[in-house]
């Protein structure tokens, strides 16, 4: 299937938080009378398209991050990969089919990450609903509300802050790149611009894991993608939080949560227990969905979430 144009992406990314009921509103089991079986047919697709690629993971995951952090067309939001706009195309088609005009867009994407995350591994958790899908899109006041690769702990801690997240919920969530890709450019600067001349390669990089990246990252060469975890690239695990501490974080965001003591502490402790992890991601993942949650008339259920109403 061709590349999707970018007015494509725009239109399926403003289905985020931007208007909706406010968050005391969502509840486990608001479609129940409207459209019970909901849950079943976006699993079904999630399962297909999970098949289909291991892309599907990551690319959904990362969807509805951004779609919980900011409901623009900004570049962060048009760089994501098709599969994660894909998956929640069809799964939106699919419920339609079941329950036309019940069921937001927003809501078939909260749905299809829980799945997507459980399916691979991590941990099921129930999923609030009732939000509506938005009406507007603006590239404007994007700056500083996505959490990028070369942003310090402090300006990490205040953007997760700003959405009523807090330390443990950031570095719980940041458990997210366990799946998915990267492109070199996100990282490429830790290889060959850390500090020259004398120190161009971050020495916090595990010395082979940063041979291993300059082996798929030529300096100058094209743009290509490194899977995030060369561990368990498929599984959403803990595996992630050990990585960090042999030196193998890919983003320096990432590596920032081992060497800095202030979250140390709780990498070393989600990395040593599967269960403490689930819980954590868990409860920071249901926190991080009533994000941008709001009440008024300024939203409606998209019949295609890739065309405005």
């Amino acid at each position: 299937m061709a590349r999707p144009s970018s007015s494509w992406w725009m239109a399926l990314l403003v289905v985020a938080a931007v208007a909706q009921l406010g968050a005391s509103d969502l509840r486990t089991d608001y479609y129940n009378s409207t459209c019970p079986n909901v849950e079943s047919i976006v699993l079904g697709v999630v399962k297909d398209k999970m098949q289909a690629t291991i892309r599907t993971i990551g690319s959904t995951v990362r969807l509805f991050f951004h779609d919980c952090f900011v409901d623009r067309d900004a570049p962060d939001n048009l760089s994501l990969a098709f599969e994660g706009f894909e998956t929640v195309r069809s799964a939106k088609a699919a419920v339609e089919a079941a329950c036309p005009d019940q069921v937001s867009c927003t809501d078939v994407l909260a749905i299809a990450t829980r799945d997507a995350i459980a399916l691979s591994g991590g941990p099921f958790f129930p999923v609030e609903l009732g939000r509506l899908d938005g009406m507007r899109s603006s590239a404007s006041n994007v700056a500083g509300k996505l959490p990028q690769p070369n942003n310090t702990l402090s300006e990490l801690v205040a953007i997760f802050k700003s959405n009523g997240l807090n330390m443990s919920d950031m570095v719980a969530l940041s458990a997210a790149h366990s799946v998915g890709l990267a492109h070199c450019s996100k990282f490429s600067d830790r290889l060959y611009r850390y500090n020259p001349p004398s120190q161009p390669t971050d020495p916090t990089l595990n010395e082979k894991y940063a041979a291993f990246l300059k082996g798929k990252c030529p300096d100058g060469g094209p743009d290509m993608m490194v899977l995030m975890d060369q561990a368990t690239p498929a599984l959403f695990d803990n595996q992630y939080y050990r990585n960090l501490q042999d030196g193998g974080g890919l983003l320096a965001s990432d590596e920032l949560l081992y060497t800095d003591n202030r979250t140390r502490p709780t990498v070393d402790s989600l990395a040593a227990s599967t269960p403490d992890f689930y819980k954590a991601f868990a409860d920071a993942i249901v926190k991080l969905g009533r994000v941008g949650v709001k009440s008024g008339g300024q939203g409606h259920i998209r019949k295609q979430c890739d065309v405005f109403n």
